[in-house]
């Protein structure tokens, strides 16, 4: 029986790499790959690929010559971004993809992980860019995009980017080769936001959930890791969300280092998902080590180096207060149920006896001003335990189970 070849889209423009895109399509072919090329240039035309420059201007409502006489490159690529997306999509439509590959500079790199940004969490991405080693936040956003370090310019082959063109076409080949459609879950979903400070008592809820048949998603409150919390909150059927690390709104009320900017956490309220608070990590924000130096670095903050990247700074009660009017202000005009937990022996590893930022006092002084600032439709409860430990995973375990109970009968 024969098995059907898996389908690359390899997006290169042939106008100024024209041999990087024939070497890579020798390499996928090779592989075992169906290609189809689109060749997004604007300069010339060179001819060959499946998908030519006049047809990516088509696709965006222009001739090539009408792109061509625009006459500014950061308005021409929105152009044919534009079309490349637009056909890249319908290509998907007609007869599935395995996976997308690119090569390319700064234009190039921003062009192909456009592409691949409009593309579902799972299908095989892979850039090759001379951006690679440095600030890759901007091409990845919050896809799944593999990305792949050039080295050296894209400008022909040598020793060096021979094995590395090859290296990035056999990976997407073999990943196009075992790619599988997941087949939607019918679980419902949980979203769970954390950090390794609250790692025991995050997996504690987790496991819970999943043996009673959730599925459970889990974010690393890094700054990425809450807005993709919140974009698969905007997107996917939710059935409710823990917040149980408030530590990138901290970060943004301090002009902390992973802030998830002010809508964090605003998206699964929109929607009326039910949403349980818990102040976890709320017992610091996040700075960069380099500036744990000096007499009195972070103004006489009690502080801990967590590694050469990050550092914790202790928060006091003026910060926890605006931490809890930040949430009030989120959660007033929430149209589902909403809760907030508050554990009184402490909030992450840091805030317990055996922690460097430990403050028994705050605790309790957090849910007495929570408890005032609240508005009337959040139920607002303390728990004498500690985040860590089973007995509150246990409690926000049961409030899921609570909140989503009709959702799940229904």
């Amino acid at each position: 029986m024969s098995i059907a070849k898996p389908r690359v889209l390899l997006i290169v423009t042939q106008d100024t790499k024209e041999v990087e895109g024939h070497f890579l399509r020798d390499c996928l072919e090779e592989a075992g790959c169906d290609v189809i090329h689109l060749d997004p240039s604007v300069r010339r035309t060179v001819g060959g690929a499946e998908i030519g420059p006049e047809a990516v201007a088509a696709a965006a409502g222009k001739s090539i010559e009408d792109i061509r006489a625009i006459g500014h490159e950061g308005k021409i690529q929105m152009e044919m971004i534009a079309g490349a997306t637009k056909l890249a999509l319908e290509i998907h439509a007609r007869a599935p993809l395995s996976g997308i590959i690119s090569v390319g500079g700064s234009m190039g790199t921003t062009l192909g992980t456009t592409v691949m940004r409009s593309f579902p969490y799972g299908l095989p991405k892979v850039m090759i860019s001379t951006l690679a080693s440095g600030f890759t936040a901007p091409f990845v956003g919050l896809k799944d995009i593999v990305m792949v370090n050039a080295v050296c310019d894209i400008s022909g082959i040598n020793s060096i980017t021979q094995d590395v063109y090859r290296n990035g076409a056999f990976g997407i080949a073999g990943m196009a080769h075992h790619y599988e459609k997941r087949i939607a879950d019918k679980r419902p979903l949980v979203l769970i936001s954390t950090l390794g400070t609250t790692e025991r008592g995050m997996r504690r809820l987790r496991e819970s959930l999943e043996d009673d048949g959730y599925e459970v998603m889990v974010f690393h409150t890094t700054g990425m890791g809450g807005q993709t919390l919140d974009a698969i909150a905007a997107e996917r059927d939710v059935a409710a969300i823990v917040d149980m690390s408030l530590v990138e709104i901290n970060d943004l009320i301090h002009d902390g280092i992973c802030s998830a900017g002010p809508d964090r956490a605003t998206a699964g309220l929109k929607r009326g998902i039910p949403v349980i608070f818990a102040p976890g990590n709320a017992d610091f924000y996040i700075m960069p080590s380099p500036m744990a130096v000096g007499d009195d670095p972070f103004q006489g903050r009690r502080f801990h180096v967590h590694n050469a990247a990050l550092t914790a700074v202790r928060t006091g009660q003026a910060d926890l207060e605006k931490l809890a009017d930040h949430v009030a202000g989120l959660v007033q005009d929430a149209p589902g149920p909403v809760r907030f937990y508050v554990p009184l022996k402490g909030f992450s590893n840091h805030d317990s006896e055996e922690g460097y930022l430990h403050d028994p006092s705050l605790p309790p002084k957090f849910a007495t001003y929570v408890e005032a600032v609240m508005p009337a439709n959040v139920d607002v409860r303390r728990f004498d335990a500690h985040i860590n430990d089973a007995i509150f995973g246990d409690a926000l375990a049961d409030a899921v189970r609570e909140m989503t109970k009709a959702k799940i009968e229904a």
